[in-house]
């Protein structure tokens, strides 16, 4: 056996001992997992269905189509580009189709919770294009008052609504009444909620967007890949040409077949039924943490993910992910709103539930992850008890199929 694929069994191995608790993760099945691996990483496909440079493209066009009507339907679109490499990439593209270089935008600031995308200045959305942000006010809320009052002085020609690490709901027609007040366009990157958007459990951005962004391997548990989508037909045709041939090449033909299948899979009413138990286990986590004396940011959630404020445990993100992950807890640190530390070691860390909610965890387990949390902070520099922690943490995880 090769090293290469001894350590991809040594990771899966990882990834079944471990309770996996980093919000833009996931499980894909193993439908998805096969399509990856299939001959269709083989073909070129440049171009779109039955407009290709290549032939041999009976079939691929067919996939491709059904990934396309899968987009549609499941987020009430009437256009969808299903070829973004990932969600940067497809964000990107937006720009590409909309905008001129130097061109002003307003995102949600990194350090808020939104995405490095959205305009930090480290990005190329941030160096390529004239970037402002807007933050959260002291609840640890969108502040929408900003966004208007930043909006009517800089003049964007794009607002983004979205985030990678915001625990509330984004009122999207509230930031799309303020786009169209300035004749601003409005993209909202979904990236992270997804499928409760899908299945009604939040708010959709339609039709107080104009264009929709969305990564597919995060809660609807796809391949890596990114959808654009819009209900202006005028735009339909500038993003597939900011696809391609603006930004790609060849599409990546065996993750658009994943990506329709995960799409197929969440047009079931199971799913449905999933990410509401991500919201509630979610919901139950931070409860669970909150009563052994955490600092939940804005005191709770309403999507798949948790800020915690670790001010007060005297401990930073850094330091307790690693240690977490020393036991196999997978997390990350995340900076908090108003953050004075360095975004190297910020005062919090970044939880989520949609791949233990895969796994089948249920409200209950959210009580015995927190407690298992709880004692990682109070023996971080007793090896022993680590070591006794991390036996539990693999026989709790085990019970539950993978």
């Amino acid at each position: 056996m090769s090293k290469i694929l001894d350590l991809i069994q040594q990771e899966t191995a990882r990834q079944s001992n471990t309770i996996r608790l980093i919000a833009s993760e996931n499980y894909a099945s193993e439908e998805i997992l096969s399509s990856l691996g299939s001959s269709l990483t083989n073909k070129y496909s440049e171009g779109y269905p039955h407009h290709r440079y290549y032939e041999g493209q009976e079939f691929i066009d067919q996939i491709e189509i059904i990934a396309i009507e899968n987009a549609k339907k499941l987020f009430q679109a009437q256009f969808a580009n299903v070829q973004a490499y990932s969600g940067s990439p497809a964000n990107l593209a937006v720009y590409l189709a909309l905008l001129q270089p130097n061109d002003t935008i307003l995102g949600l600031s990194l350090s808020s919770g939104g995405h490095l995308t959205h305009g930090h200045k480290v990005s190329i959305s941030g160096k390529w294009l004239n970037s402002v942000s807007y933050g959260l006010n002291a609840d640890g809320y969108i502040d929408y008052n900003e966004i208007e009052s930043l909006a009517n002085q800089h003049k964007p020609k794009l607002i983004i609504s979205g985030h990678s690490a915001y625990p509330r709901q984004v009122d999207f027609k509230k930031i799309g009444d303020i786009a169209k007040s300035v004749g601003a366009y409005h993209l909202a990157d979904i990236s992270h909620i997804s499928g409760l958007v899908a299945t009604g459990l939040h708010p959709h951005p339609f039709p107080d967007a104009d264009i929709i962004t969305t990564t597919t391997h995060k809660i609807l548990r796809g391949p890596r890949g990114a959808l654009i989508m819009t209900n202006h037909p005028d735009l339909a045709q500038k993003i597939d040409k900011a696809v391609f041939p603006g930004l790609q090449g060849g599409p990546h033909n065996n993750n658009i077949a994943g990506i329709a299948i995960a799409l197929e899979d969440a047009l079931k009413p199971e799913y449905t039924n999933y990410c509401k138990k991500v919201i509630t286990n979610a919901q139950s986590l931070a409860k669970a943490l909150q009563t052994r004396g955490f600092d939940i940011v804005s005191g709770g959630t309403e999507n798949h993910l948790l800020l915690v404020d670790l001010r007060n445990k005297g401990i930073d993100g850094d330091t307790l992910s690693k240690a977490l992950n020393s036991v196999n807890i997978e997390t990350n640190k995340n900076t908090i709103p108003f953050d004075t530390a360095s975004p190297l070691k910020p005062n919090g860390i970044r939880l989520g539930t949609p791949a233990v909610t895969t796994l089948g965890l249920q409200e209950q387990d959210m009580d015995i992850i927190a407690e298992l949390i709880h004692q990682v902070v109070q023996n971080l520099d007793n090896k022993d008890n680590l070591e006794q922690i991390k036996a539990q943490v693999i026989t709790f995880i085990r019970q539950f199929k993978q």
